[in-house]
């Protein structure tokens, strides 16, 4: 209990001085003042002369208001005592008395001159005292700085602290309540929680909690958003770090972090360790990506020894997310380290409608708003998508000065997440009408071809980067893509460029974003999911996708140039395929898109109640033969 006194530097200061005010008051104590003095008139020093009372004056010079006066210390002699005080204070006055100093020298009184006045008790203390307060000051300031920069270990010590924030359930105001459509993560998350708050209801059949749980899935999915949930909800400290704090230009500097981490998260055993982009300092070593340096390396090392250094009774689990699992080094991955993965993906329908839920507490709705609609008609979303639709939706609603968001204000902010921004570009009437056709190209191949995704919306308005958008929407979510249906999506994405060949008799540069996406598509499916009947079912590598860079690099192939020359041949046979049956469709259907594109060009934007209404008012022509190279709708392999 005794070493524990003092700990803060302030305890500290305050010992200090108050062990110099013991030692001043000592020294007033035998070293007092002059006693205490009464204050006389002017006149009564006079007359106190004229009776020779007065042994000795003590004149103290002070300039106070541009007039020298002089105060004066009068001592009386010993036979002459009127009042119980020996010594007395007056001030002479402004103007000089010729008589003063000739009656001082006819009583022959002792005469001083002194510059100031002599200090009380008090005013002496504080003089004396006010040195060591400045010198103490200084020297505690010097040494808080010095602490804040790394403590005793000198002007580089701040470097290997490991800066990790401390977490508790009061700090933290995130509960497993705020996290929606993630209930297995949460079911693994709870468990370790209960855990730490009673090891025994788990180790008393002889099993032991995982030493390390790493959170993966892609950008946005909740992972962090968990991690903050676990603060809240746990009982025991939760230290919060990203792992490029871990990374200095100065070598030794992430493991010392590391080490410092770890000692401060044993101390306050038990508790959690949360390292945020793990994959920033765990990267696989020798590979060169991430830097490749010693120091990176060396950070690495320490992180696997301190995970791999527990002890039974050091009750700390270490929590990571990361959205890079592929580039992680393996012994990070190993049991004993990080022992069990957590899989954090995009959610479905049903979790997106619980997480919008969630966002839309805070906010004001409108009747209309129907969360169960939205969510199905935003697939691939995930949870910090929907909670930047909401904000959008809220933004919109107050631009327009609405009582409550409706669910207009909600489809304008999904069109703007999803198409991105209106943009106020002129354009001609001739490329207004190059846009209306090449959009209603994809809407009529969509609207021909069976196991297509329903259109949601076409406009001609430009947004984003693009001059129009068609706009597709699955009417569920899907995990598996068939040969039909992939064959359909090429087909679809290079109809607005056989439009353009049909009505115009050439191409525009309006097709560089579709046939981007077609060649990415069809290489997929040739190189990836073994849908080529020459090929089989073999997987080629054919590039690796550079993290840096954003694009493929060239790799050493592991296949002869033979097999290189037949996937660009089975690639070209698939988009040859697609684009011929979109000319089909298309000039089987010439008046139909001829009026579909009049449509546009008169309202501009199309919704999909209104391109419901559109398409049974007209009759589609569909191919007798069905599309060259196009399975039927119930097909899964090509023929």
């Amino acid at each position: 209990m005794a070493d524990r006194k003092f700990q803060q530097p302030w305890q500290r200061m305050l010992l200090a001085l108050a062990l110099l005010l013991a030692v001043n008051v000592v020294y007033l104590w035998f070293n007092p003042p002059s006693p205490q003095q009464a204050e006389i008139s002017y006149s009564r020093l006079k007359r106190e002369l004229d009776a020779d009372n007065v042994a000795s004056v003590v004149l103290q010079g002070e300039d106070l208001g541009g007039s020298f006066r002089l105060p004066v210390e009068i001592s009386l002699r010993p036979e002459a005592k009127p009042v119980s005080y020996t010594k007395f204070h007056t001030v002479l006055p402004p103007i000089e008395d010729p008589e003063l100093m000739p009656l001082l020298e006819k009583n022959q009184v002792e005469i001083q001159a002194r510059s100031s006045q002599e200090s009380t008790f008090w005013s002496s203390l504080v003089i004396s005292l006010l040195p060591w307060v400045l010198i103490i000051g200084i020297w505690w300031y010097v040494i808080k700085r010095m602490r804040e920069q790394g403590g005793a270990g000198g002007l580089f010590g701040q470097f290997r602290k490991s800066g990790a924030k401390l977490y508790s359930k009061q700090t933290s105001s995130v509960t497993f309540d705020d996290v929606a459509g993630l209930d297995e993560a949460k079911q693994e998350l709870a468990e370790i929680i209960a855990y730490l708050r009673d090891p025994r209801h788990f180790t008393r059949l002889g099993g032991r909690v995982p030493r390390g749980i790493l959170l993966v899935g892609p950008p946005g999915t909740g992972k962090t958003l968990l991690a903050r949930a676990v603060a809240g909800e746990a009982e025991v400290p939760f230290f919060n770090i990203s792992a490029s704090q871990f990374i200095e230009m100065f070598v030794g500097v992430g493991a010392s972090r590391v080490r410092d981490l770890f000692e401060n998260a044993k101390k306050n055993a038990p508790a959690i360790i949360f390292i945020d982009e793990l994959d920033a300092v765990g990267r696989s070593r020798g590979t060169g990506l991430g830097g490749g340096n010693d120091e990176r390396e060396q950070t690495l090392n320490q992180l696997l020894s301190e995970l791999d250094g527990f002890e039974a009774h050091q009750e700390v689990i270490v929590l990571a997310a990361t959205n890079r699992p592929d580039v992680l080094d393996l012994a990070l991955l190993r049991p004993g380290r990080f022992d069990r993965q957590v899989v954090v993906e995009r959610p479905d329908w049903r979790a997106r409608t619980e997480i919008l839920k969630v966002h839309t507490r805070e906010v004001r709705l409108a009747d209309d708003v129907d969360l169960e609609t939205l969510a199905r008609g935003t697939p691939g979303m995930v949870g910090a998508d929907l909670e930047i639709l909401v904000n959008e939706a809220a933004l919109i609603a107050g631009r327009e000065k609405a009582e409550a968001i409706a669910m207009e204000h909600m489809e304008k902010a999904k069109d703007r997440h999803l198409l991105g921004m209106e943009r106020k570009l002129y354009l001609s009437e001739e490329e207004k009408r190059i846009t209306a056709y090449h959009e209603a190209g994809h809407t009529l191949v969509a609207g021909c071809l069976p196991g297509s995704d329903p259109i949601h919306k076409v406009t001609i308005i430009p947004r984003g980067q693009a001059l129009g958008v068609t706009q597709q929407l699955p009417e569920d979510d899907r995990y598996h893509y068939r040969f039909g249906y992939l064959s359909t999506r090429l087909a679809i994405s290079l109809g607005g460029r056989a439009a353009e060949k049909l009505i115009f008799g050439e191409y525009s540069t309006g097709a560089q974003n579709d046939l981007k996406q077609v060649t990415d598509l069809a290489e997929k499916m040739v190189c990836q999911w073994g849908m080529s009947e020459k090929l089989g079912p073999v997987s080629f590598e054919r590039g690796v996708e550079h993290p840096f860079l954003g694009r493929k690099l060239a790799t050493d192939k592991s296949f002869s140039e033979q097999t290189a020359r037949l996937i660009d041949e089975e690639i070209e046979a698939l988009v040859r395929r697609a684009e011929q049956c979109a000319e089909k469709v298309l000039d089987l259907n010439r008046p139909v898109l001829e009026k579909l594109a009049e449509r546009l060009l008169a309202e501009e934007v199309i919704d999909a109640a209104s391109l419901k209404e559109f398409f049974a008012g007209v009759e589609l022509q569909q191919p007798e033969q069905g599309c060259p190279g196009l399975p039927a709708e119930d097909a899964d392999l090509p023929d």
